[in-house]
């Protein structure tokens, strides 16, 4: 994979200098902030920007605060690196947007294979403008339009609007939908899906009538 250019945001130096040496190792470009208001900073100076690496409990300006604020302009992809675990944080972080969330103690080289994952779907050289019922997806400007207007939609969102056009028609397990909007084997709840489905269906207006619940599995999209 060429090298990305990454914001590391975090308190603690040592975190900072680890997660920056595995990735610069693995050919990425660092850029390290120790609070939200010095990652704003950066994050509003820099345009090249290619993802970040969010702490959770900080100063000055916390994690979801700083969250909050990038997500009013831009949908960048977000990692969430935390020593919280708790479900409702989780949650919490998935409701705002979060791409990944990854808990303290974490290895490093696993870190570095969910960046690499999340940047290789960000940047996934797809030619595909699908229209349906409606609904324009278009993979390469990571755009959808419901009805001619354009909506917003959250990295993971896209992701999950996408894999359901994909497989319009086709009863969709949560578990299935894991292992490929996610990537990979995640051991959380599956009410992680039901809150991107929610809110994915109230971005999407009437159109979200389109993603049906199938009770006691999962969901599918009918058009």
């Amino acid at each position: 994979m060429d090298g990305y250019k990454i914001l590391v945001v975090d308190d603690e130096e040592r975190i900072r200098r680890l997660v920056r040496d595995f990735l610069v190792r693995a050919g990425h470009i660092v850029k390290e902030a120790p609070d939200g208001e010095k990652a704003l900073e950066i994050f509003y100076e820099d345009k090249g920007i290619d993802l970040i690496i969010l702490d959770v409990m900080m100063p000055n300006l916390d994690g979801w605060e700083t969250l909050e604020i990038i997500r009013e302009s831009s949908q960048i992809p977000v990692i969430m690196l935390t020593a919280r675990s708790e479900e409702m944080d989780e949650l919490k972080g998935f409701k705002l947007g979060v791409d990944e969330y990854i808990t303290k103690p974490f290895s490093p080289k696993i870190l570095v294979a969910r960046v690499e994952a999340v940047l290789r779907r960000a940047n996934a050289n797809s030619q595909d403008v699908t229209e349906i019922g409606g609904i324009t997806l278009d993979k390469v400007a990571r755009r959808v339009l419901i009805d001619g207007e354009e909506i917003e939609l959250s990295f993971k969102e896209f992701e999950l609007l996408a894999y359901f056009v994909d497989n319009k028609g086709i009863a969709l397990s949560r578990e299935k939908i894991l292992n490929n909007v996610w990537n990979y084997n995640y051991f959380g709840d599956s009410r992680t899906i039901d809150t991107h489905v929610k809110k994915l269906r109230s971005k999407m207006g009437e159109k979200g009538d389109l993603i049906k619940t199938v009770w006691g599995m999962g969901y599918k999209f009918e058009a």
